[in-house]
């Protein structure tokens, strides 16, 4: 399984393409195509039918389409900024923990 530096519920910014400059919050992980679910960002109108089963109206629907996970950065909660991710290990109450942090203010992003 592929590790990412992004999780889900993430703030994130995107930083090339159509959206760039958006801060939006991670609503999916797409790992088998290494994509992103980015909430507001890359929307695209999608038509559809109306379905009676579902109670579903048809029409034209605008949704979120996904975004290579090398388009986006991690927006730090500290300084608010786009940042790189580092980890470190840290001392809990059961030894020692992985933890993400800033690698602009440094402060740790849990």
């Amino acid at each position: 399984m592929k590790m990412y530096r992004i999780r889900k519920d993430d703030k994130v910014m995107v930083i090339t393409g159509k959206d760039a400059g958006k801060i939006g919050r991670v609503l999916k992980i797409l790992r088998k195509k290494d994509r992103v679910l980015v909430e507001k960002a890359n929307m695209v109108k999608r038509h559809t039918r109306p379905n009676p089963y579902a109670r579903q109206p048809g029409g034209i629907v605008k949704k979120e389409m996904p975004i290579h996970v090398s388009n986006v950065m991690v927006v730090c909660s500290v300084c608010g900024k786009a940042t790189r991710v580092g980890y470190r290990q840290i001392e809990a109450a059961a030894g020692q923990k992985k933890v993400r942090f800033c690698k602009k203010c440094n402060e740790v992003m849990e």
